[in-house]
């Protein structure tokens, strides 16, 4: 009979004579079961771990785009400007793929995970448990392989695709300002790295709201920015003017991104159709600009 083990990850595992170790950590890879014994992860990701995984790519993507955008201090798109755009979606994608291929089963584009069953597992450090207040019994693991190691693998990637490939287009493009986009990148990496490191299980339950959240006060804070805030100006500017054309757009594809992440599409003629809703936090600003415009507005 396997003898229980304290806590919530400790597990034993099954040696190669058929004996059952000492409780302890999994190995990587395994995950303490209802019987205590160490189980390989073999489980397929869900939706939302992809929609996961896809936010934290995201989150890195669009922080490069802001700082190509305000360190080249360029109003429309140049080509200049839209070769870094496009530099920092390749390294990326590179990135990306090459994390996906090197996670067990190497080579292919797939995954085995083990499923997320709470917030603690996400932070099994702070659960080791201490059996007659004695000595700490020590079963650190990473408890929702692969989705907290593969985020590091990435960003590691991504820092090491903007060392190899980014110099190289600066160089022949341009010349201190887009310097600047390397170096603030290399500082966000490693920031994203340990928002992910310390706050990695808070992501996973919240990304879809703060995806939906920061995205409308983004939108809201690029249209404040414009001089003129009538109706008829924001409208034009919008429309006619490819850079604000193309941050609204990816500001609708960012609504959409929360609102999908949260219904996960359970319910496909519901769900579907509330995308329908992603344009109207912008169409509510434009509408109503004309009354809170401080120009119009009269001290009394």
């Amino acid at each position: 009979n396997i003898m229980h083990c304290p806590g919530l990850y400790c597990g034993r595992i099954k040696l190669e004579n058929g004996s059952i170790g000492d409780c302890g950590a999994c190995p990587r890879g395994f995950r303490a079961g209802p019987d205590k014994l160490c189980q390989p992860c073999v489980d397929l990701p869900q939706f939302y771990d992809w929609l996961y995984l896809g936010f934290m790519a995201l989150l890195l993507l669009v922080l490069e785009w802001y700082i190509v955008d305000k360190t080249t201090r360029r109003r429309s798109f140049t080509p200049e400007v839209l070769a870094l755009h496009a530099c920092a979606l390749f390294e990326t994608v590179v990135a990306a793929v090459a994390t996906l291929l090197a996670t067990p089963p190497l080579g292919q584009v797939l995954l085995h995970t083990c499923r997320v069953h709470r917030l603690s597992d996400w932070y099994t450090l702070l659960h080791n448990p201490t059996p007659g207040y004695r000595h700490t019994l020590r079963c650190t693991q990473e408890a929702v392989y692969p989705l907290f190691s593969m985020v590091f693998v990435f960003y590691g990637l991504c820092l090491g695709s903007l060392l190899l490939v980014r110099p190289l287009l600066v160089y022949r493009v341009f010349s201190s300002q887009g310097k600047k986009s390397i170096f603030l990148t290399m500082y966000a990496i490693p920031a994203l790295a340990l928002l992910h490191a310390t706050m990695g299980g808070l992501l996973y339950y919240s990304f879809p709201y703060i995806v939906i959240i920061l995205s409308v006060i983004s939108m809201a804070s690029h249209f404040a920015f414009r001089l003129d805030q009538s109706m008829s100006s924001l409208f034009s500017q919008t429309i006619k003017e490819p850079r604000n054309l193309t941050i609204l757009v990816g500001h609708w594809f960012l609504h959409a991104y929360g609102i999908v992440a949260i219904t996960q599409l359970q319910e496909p003629t519901l769900h579907w159709a509330l995308l329908a809703v992603v344009p109207f936090p912008s169409l509510f600003y434009v509408l109503t600009s004309k009354f809170t415009d401080p120009s119009k507005l009269h001290a009394e």
